[in-house]
């Protein structure tokens, strides 16, 4: 079967698309590692003071607050802002109550890290986000970073 100049066209199109969307799609590792990199480039272009607690969650203890730390199955009186890397807001709350197992992991690792009164920032991969699917004011693969003040717990 001999294909038209259309044909050939068409499919090089095609090849050239699926490349493309390949190399848009990276496995775990690879996302985890370029997500860890450009956490790592923030914290030292920001001179934070940044230490890792699990899977690529970093956390900056600004005040380090008192008494015990909330669990993973706490509810969580707090203030926070969501930043994209680019400092896009996406989400902020002066007074909220959060029940932790409603929220992405990287949020509830970070949380639990802090006291009653304890104020910081918190650096998610996007792996610990919202991952490849994102949402409709955070983009797939976004790395996410929350500034919280935790008022109280329960």
């Amino acid at each position: 079967m001999k294909l038209s100049g259309n044909y050939l066209f068409l499919f090089g199109l095609l090849a050239i698309f699926l490349a493309f969307t390949a190399c848009d799609t990276d496995d775990p590792e690879a996302r985890a590692a370029k997500d860890r990199q450009k956490i790592l480039d923030y914290i030292e272009e920001n001179d934070l003071d940044a230490y890792e607690v699990e899977s690529g969650v970093f956390v900056v203890i600004e005040v380090e607050g008192s008494g015990s730390h909330p669990h993973e199955g706490s509810t969580v009186r707090m203030a926070y802002q969501g930043y994209l890397l680019d400092g896009t807001l996406f989400d902020s709350a002066t007074d909220a109550n959060i029940f932790l197992p409603n929220t992405v992991r990287g949020f509830r690792i970070g949380v639990m890290e802090f006291r009653r009164g304890g104020k910081g920032i918190i650096l998610i991969p996007s792996g610990m986000g919202y991952g490849e699917t994102g949402t409709v004011s955070i983009p797939r693969n976004s790395v996410l970073i929350f500034h919280v003040e935790i008022i109280d717990f329960y």
